[in-house]
């Protein structure tokens, strides 16, 4: 029987599905196993999701701010008071911004995430550059010289390391220097321009985010802008050495007109620092040590209202920064974090044990619910007191985590204790966990998760009816894992080894406190009985 068209068409399309099965079964070359088949499906969806993630919110205001970096930037650069060298420049000079300022972008996604999320960081550092950059383009203007960019590079780097770590300052003040290379431009050609001038201002640059670690004196920035003038000064000097036909004269007054605007920026700086730190929202450890003054009202209130507190904070605070100091994290910030994290108790102090005194404890009148409302509440009365007192928000964050969502858990199991023993409770059930846990955040940095264990531990190394550093060992540990179980740490990148050596230095450090004594021959608190006095021979012959 003849095959009609309709026939043949379907015996084609039959043909060809098959074929197309069997080469997506069995491949070109040889079989493909199923799984293979599956990944090879799954590609194009996780392609899709990575775009996704990209393509949120924050990303695309990131990309807002970048644009409007570029927007203002390339004005800037190619600002000429000679209308038609703008135009010749105009072009070239926008892609080059774009191109350094996407780079920089992509750098801070890989080393400062948090920056795309914190769109006021992100647009504080972009009015940084732009500020600098503007500063570096009137100075070559104004008065015809190309320092002004060495003088704002090494501004830009030490207010970097003041806000973030090392290598984002190197960084980032390499794609500045870039810029403000060709901001500076080229005044005359005495100057120091062009790569010269971008290794000129990269070595005072780098010199600064190495020799600035913290400010703990007055001197620090003086010493450091100092350094960076004397490496700004063998730089340039060196540089324009290498050029052929440079002057001897110009050569070194070049150089020292560098080097004299390094060292300038170490004194504006340094008189501009307590804005800097307001704008970034920052503490330097110059700072910190004003707040560790026990003359300062928040602990002088303390001290007063809450003595047991105080005391408990003062001990807290060696204990964490010597565990802090063993893993190489701040330890200043970890001791004046700790003086400040139960400030919230000077509104109920007579509700916590430390500050009893032997007198009655006052939770005895009322319920485990309302005893727990009382005892969570010193941590949103610390959030409260920390803000009208002006507290930074690096010492804050000690108020908000040091409990983190921990379980109360001697009012939970007394109320699991009363609605055990009450018979009309018995259908409601035990109360819920949630219901006796602290509201957090659980602590974000090494440095609150070191308060918040070396908080816990000293608390439980008190209860102790006998301490020796045996017990003061296993209930570090013991805390610790309870802690890391429980899942305080999951938001902190603590790892188990420097969990470990934090519980190796609490543990010394709080049996270095609790040491033991010589017994005294007799009881310290025995009463003391007089002895009679012995009458001397001459009283007895007269």
């Amino acid at each position: 029987m003849p095959l009609c068209g309709n026939d043949l068409l379907n015996f084609a399309l039959c043909t060809l599905i098959f074929e197309f099965n069997w080469d997506e079964s069995m491949g070109l070359f040889g079989k493909t196993s199923r799984r293979r088949s599956q990944v090879r499906r799954n590609i194009p969806i996780d392609r899709f999701r990575k775009i996704s993630r990209l393509a949120n919110r924050d990303s695309l205001i990131s990309l807002l701010i970048c644009a409007f970096f570029i927007a203002v930037c390339v004005p800037i650069v190619s600002f000429e008071l000679n209308g038609q060298a703008l135009h010749r420049s105009l072009v070239p000079t926008t892609v080059l911004v774009m191109l350094v300022s996407i780079a920089a972008l992509f750098y801070v996604h890989d080393y400062q995430k948090r920056l795309i999320r914190n769109h006021a960081r992100t647009s504080l550092l972009a009015g940084l550059f732009l500020l600098l950059l503007t500063a570096t383009r009137l100075i070559a203007i104004l008065f015809h010289h190309t320092s002004g960019g060495t003088a704002s590079a090494v501004t830009g780097a030490i207010i970097l390391s003041l806000a973030y770590d090392r290598r984002f300052t190197i960084g980032m003040c390499v794609f500045f220097c870039v810029l403000a290379t060709f901001s500076a431009g080229s005044p005359g050609p005495e100057q120091i321009a062009g790569m010269n001038l971008f290794l000129t201002m990269c070595a005072g640059a780098v010199s600064c985010s190495f020799s600035l670690k913290e400010i703990r004196t007055r001197m620090k920035l003086l010493k450091v802008s100092a350094t960076a003038a004397i490496v700004v000064f063998v730089t340039a000097l060196s540089l324009n050495l290498l050029t052929e036909g440079a002057k001897t004269s110009d050569v070194f007054s070049n150089a020292g007109y560098h080097a004299g605007a390094a060292f300038l920026v170490g004194l504006l700086i340094e008189s501009l620092l307590p804005l800097i730190e307001k704008t970034f929202r920052i503490a330097t450890s110059m700072t910190l040590l004003d707040y560790s003054d026990a003359n300062q009202p928040l602990l002088r209130k303390l001290a007063m209202e809450a003595p047991g507190t105080f005391s408990h904070s003062l001990l807290i605070g060696s204990v964490a920064e010597a565990a802090a100091e063993a893993i190489s994290r701040n330890g200043l910030l970890c001791r004046v974090g700790s003086y400040y994290h139960d400030i919230g108790k000077i509104n109920k102090p007579g509700y916590f044990v430390e500050n009893e005194m032997g007198s009655a404890s006052r939770h005895k009148d009322l319920s485990p619910a309302m005893s727990q409302l009382v005892i969570v509440g010193h941590v949103k009365d610390g959030i409260e007191m920390a803000k009208e007192y002006g507290l930074p928000n690096v010492l804050r964050q000690f108020i908000e985590t040091h409990h983190g969502t921990t379980l109360v858990e001697h009012f939970y199991h007394q109320a699991k204790k009363q609605t055990a023993k009450n018979p009309r409770m018995k259908n409601v059930g035990p109360p819920s966990e949630s219901e006796f846990r602290y509201p957090g955040p659980k602590p974000r940095t090494k440095e609150a998760a070191i308060v918040m264990l070396a908080d816990t531990v000293e608390g439980a190394v008190r209860s102790l009816s006998e301490i020796t550093p045996t017990k003061i060992e296993i209930v570090v540990h013991n805390m610790a894992m309870k802690r890391l179980q429980d899942g305080q740490f999951d938001e902190c990148d603590i790892s188990l080894r420097e969990l470990s050596q934090v519980e190796a230095s609490i543990s010394k450090t709080l049996a270095a406190h609790y040491h033991g004594r010589i017994a005294y021959p007799r009881e310290p608190d025995a009463p003391i009985v007089e002895q009679p006095r012995t009458e001397g021979p001459d009283r007895e012959k007269s």
